[in-house]
């Protein structure tokens, strides 16, 4: 079998071979009249029309004065019919190549073929080509999918050509990109102003997270990437806005999993005058909208999860349902009693686990064999620093969580505006950082001095591309179309560009 050096040399000669003929290889126009998709689904209606489609060449056979060949676009894939007697020759000036050119086409090459569409003597719908355009040479071999393209290593290295080998992967982020559209769209249809918000931040909250940090020379002064949209958004509610989103990248320096990734998508709204009765209400009809029109259909089985979403959710109190497992009372309890439950459940007990922190692990126990939708209600306020008190029990927040899939997918609050309130509970996050939980928020004074100007009462949303991963069935680095990786440069292209490792 030739290598790849081999390979490419093959090809580099074919290049050079269409250069010497006058032949551009790569130019800048490309003309198409139909996508491949139209030419096989609308036959009755095309047949015998003149077309011209575009493409990745798949294949080539040719017989003679006969030539056959597959061209894929995006929406499909259809064969090329070519006869020497009808194929316009050689016009170097336009690329345009004729049937003798075709021994220096290869699959993987971009083309452009202008024809009458038929069915073959087969009776397989063709576009019966008159004219053949290079559009790009291409210098290395796609791999075929019969023999595949399966190492995970090498297919997050280049994604481009496992979407080209995988169609099924390429066609994951369609849907993704469908998940994000409808997201905009439900927001947009009642009512909320997408406000992009800075990623650079002096102080970073909103979330439970280790943040990135970078340095602006122009101020001289570091700052962190955002690990939450939350603080600046709430700010727009101070500005006078009353439904507000942002939908854009977060970045959270922590560890790999299937679940969480450093740098995701998230998005967050934020609603004046509407409180998280009413956030639960609408988040039902957004998941609702966004699956439906993500995916087709409310009903999934995801692994060992059947989860019908179009059904009636379920709602879970907190501090029963830690009772129920665990027999804690999260309101009275202490260190030494949650240390023992995370023991006898085989969970590991960290030297920064505080009160918080372990009862959040023990929650998550239960959580993981959770098929859902539920929504998880009245979380201990020592949880949740930003939420605003419940008026039956201070000592919980307003705050709802969907569990669906063993997971929480999303987060929502009745928002607290109390400036003196929110000022106690940044001292208190800000004093745990201090001890050593990098989590922990930071105080941003900022922030409780908007809040001393006023905000309105409000309901605050947020969910990550994590909810599309879950209900796609896949893991966090298989549902993001680049994940990060190590840097590193194969034996082979270090071989041909020996500057490109230096």
């Amino acid at each position: 079998m030739a290598t790849l050096k081999e390979l490419r040399d093959e090809r580099l000669r074919k290049l050079s071979e269409l250069k010497n003929l006058g032949i551009n290889p790569y130019p800048a126009e490309a003309t198409r009249t139909h996508d491949i998709a139209d030419v096989t689904s609308k036959f009755d209606e095309l047949e015998n029309q003149t077309v011209t489609v575009v493409g990745r060449l798949l294949g080539t056979r040719k017989f003679g004065k006969l030539a056959f060949l597959v061209l894929r676009d995006m929406s499909g894939q259809v064969q090329l019919f070519l006869r020497s007697d009808t194929v316009e020759p050689l016009d170097a000036v336009n690329s345009r190549v004729g049937m003798e050119q075709l021994n220096l086409l290869d699959p993987g090459d971009f083309i452009q073929a202008t024809g009458p569409v038929i069915r073959s003597k087969t009776g397989e719908i063709s576009v019966d080509v008159r004219e053949l355009r290079l559009l790009t040479k291409s210098l290395r071999p796609m791999p075929t999918e019969q023999e595949g393209f399966n190492n995970k290593e090498e297919r997050f290295r280049r994604r481009y050509v496992d979407m080209n080998v995988n169609l099924d992967v390429r066609n994951r982020f369609v849907r993704r990109s469908k998940f994000w559209q409808a997201t905009r769209k439900f927001l947009d249809d009642h009512g909320f102003y997408e406000v992009n918000i800075p990623v650079l931040e002096h102080t970073t909250g909103g979330a439970d997270a280790t943040p990135f940090v970078t340095h602006m020379d122009a101020l001289d002064q570091d700052f962190y990437l955002r690990i939450s949209h939350e603080l600046p958004l709430k700010r727009l509610l101070g500005a006078g806005f009353e439904k507000v989103y942002d939908l854009g990248p977060r970045f959270r320096n922590e560890n790999y999993s299937d679940e969480h990734l450093p740098e995701h998508v998230a998005m967050e709204w934020y609603w004046a005058y509407a409180n998280w009765q009413d956030g639960m209400k609408f988040m039902e009809e957004m998941y609702k909208y966004v699956l439906q029109e993500t995916f087709g259909t409310l009903q999934f089985k995801i692994g060992r999860f059947d989860v019908d979403m179009g059904k009636d959710w379920e709602v879970w109190d907190y501090a029963d349902v830690i009772k129920q497992h665990y027999g804690i009372d999260v309101h009275n309890t202490t260190i030494e009693e949650v240390a023992t439950k995370l023991k006898e459940n085989g969970l590991e007990v960290e030297k920064t686990d505080s009160i918080p922190r372990g009862i959040d692990k023990l929650w998550k126990h239960i959580r993981k064999d959770v098929a859902g939708p539920v929504w998880l209600v009245n979380t201990p306020k020592f949880i949740s620093p930003l939420a605003k008190s419940s008026v039956d029990n201070p000592d919980t927040v307003q705050r709802f969580q969907p569990v669906i899939l063993g997971s929480e997918l999303g987060n929502g609050f009745s928002e607290l505006n109390d400036p003196i309130d929110q000022y106690d509970r940044f001292v208190e996050q800000q004093n745990m950082r201090d001890a050593g939980d990098e989590e922990a928020m930071m105080l941003d004074i900022d922030f409780v001095e908007m809040l001393e100007y006023g905000m309105p009462p409000a309901c605050g949303w947020g969910y990550s591309e994590r909810v599309f991963w879950m209900f796609e069935g896949v893991t966090a680095r298989e549902g993001v179309p680049f994940p990060q990786l190590r840097h590193d440069i194969d034996d082979t292209t270090k071989a041909l560009y020996p500057e490109a490792h230096l």
